[in-house]
């Protein structure tokens, strides 16, 4: 690797390592008032019922008799979110650089976006809310990446809408569909909705959390647009000497 490629190497990862730390102090620096959070909680809760969706503390009902799998939901929502983007984002820079850069810019923007809303509509997540019938599975089962709210220094938990674990699982499937090939690049389609029941049954999210990343990522699909393949350039090769087979003359056939 060339010294233009290791400056390149370096820059990207400065970038990208700025959009993790982004994600994670930007929801510090937006973090909302506790009485307004569980307001919109409420209010959150009761528009679910009005739409008739399904129960988010049915979901998670059926699944708190089976401690392994609970277990392995909260260790899902714990240890899979970064190091899987940060995963996706290496390979397709070493093997895909274009559409890294289109995913790179994807996740900024949509973070950017969802930062905002964070800031307008703080919202407590269901565990937090006693008419939701919901219980903080990370808290009681293990592992739990959230301390006390009152106490919590490192992360914002009243920033559930919307869901930035679902927003960025739904950009990596769509980065790695398209640059993949085979039917199995479908199969790229279940780290979001996997993601999705996740954040669900461990009481991290309600639905409409889902549902309004999916309306904020179409409209930074429509803003961000595809990156093009470099051309390739191959010279243009010298058309090969055509051989002259000199017939004989008239003179030489007398």
């Amino acid at each position: 690797m060339n010294g233009t490629a290791v400056r390149r190497a370096l820059r990207e990862f400065v970038l990208v390592a700025a959009l993790f730390l982004a994600y994670k102090m930007g929801r510090l620096l937006v973090d909302g008032h506790v009485t307004e959070a569980m307001n919109n909680a409420a209010a959150v809760w009761h528009f679910e019922r009005a739409l008739h969706l399904p129960s988010e503390a049915r979901l998670q009902g059926a699944l708190l008799s089976h401690e392994f799998w609970v277990r392995a939901a909260n260790c899902f929502y714990a240890y899979v979110h970064f190091p899987a983007t940060a995963l996706a984002l290496v390979w397709l820079y070493v093997r895909k650089p274009e559409t890294y850069l289109w995913m790179r810019r994807t996740l900024a923007t949509l973070t950017a976006f969802a930062l905002v809303v964070h800031s307008l509509f703080p919202l407590a997540p269901p565990r937090m809310l006693a008419a939701a019938g919901m219980v903080d599975t990370g808290r009681l089962f293990g592992p739990s990446v959230y301390g006390p709210p009152a106490t919590d220094t490192l992360s914002n938990q009243y920033a559930a809408m919307p869901s930035l674990h679902v927003g960025w699982a739904v950009v990596v499937a769509l980065a790695l569909v398209t640059t993949t090939a085979g039917w199995k690049r479908w199969l790229w389609l279940a780290h979001p909705a996997l993601t999705l029941i996740v954040v669900v049954v461990t009481g991290n999210h309600y639905w409409v959390d889902a549902l309004a990343v999916l309306g904020l990522l179409g409209v930074v699909l429509a803003l961000v647009p595809r990156v093009a393949p470099a051309p390739v350039f191959v010279p243009a090769q010298r058309p090969a000497p055509v051989a002259v087979t000199r017939t004989p003359s008239s003179r030489s056939r007398r």
